[in-house]
């Protein structure tokens, strides 16, 4: 769903943010190593979040995907329940 996709970007963007703003406003006040160390952290996850949040679903159709046609019965097979072969006029 993409509520849930959307939910996992703003949550990984999110920890990306307080890594950020808590390396430089306070870690960097004990060990300027760590702080720097928390910023390669938070440089990585903004890549790996818009891979998870554009990754599809089992559930979701993408956008090159025709619309379920639910009066079909199986594929090829029109709403008669005859297939592919009465189009090209063969019984």
């Amino acid at each position: 769903m993409y509520a849930r996709r959307r939910r996992r970007y703003f949550a990984l963007m999110a920890v990306c943010l307080v890594l950020f703003v808590s390396a430089w406003a306070f870690v960097r006040l004990w060990s300027v190593p760590a702080a720097i160390g928390m910023c390669a952290v938070a440089m990585v996850i903004p890549p790996f979040a818009a891979i998870i949040g554009n990754r599809r679903e089992p559930d979701d159709r993408w956008w090159d995907e025709p619309p379920p046609d639910r009066s079909a019965g199986t594929p090829g097979e029109g709403a008669d329940g005859e297939g592919a072969d009465r189009e090209r006029g063969r019984r």
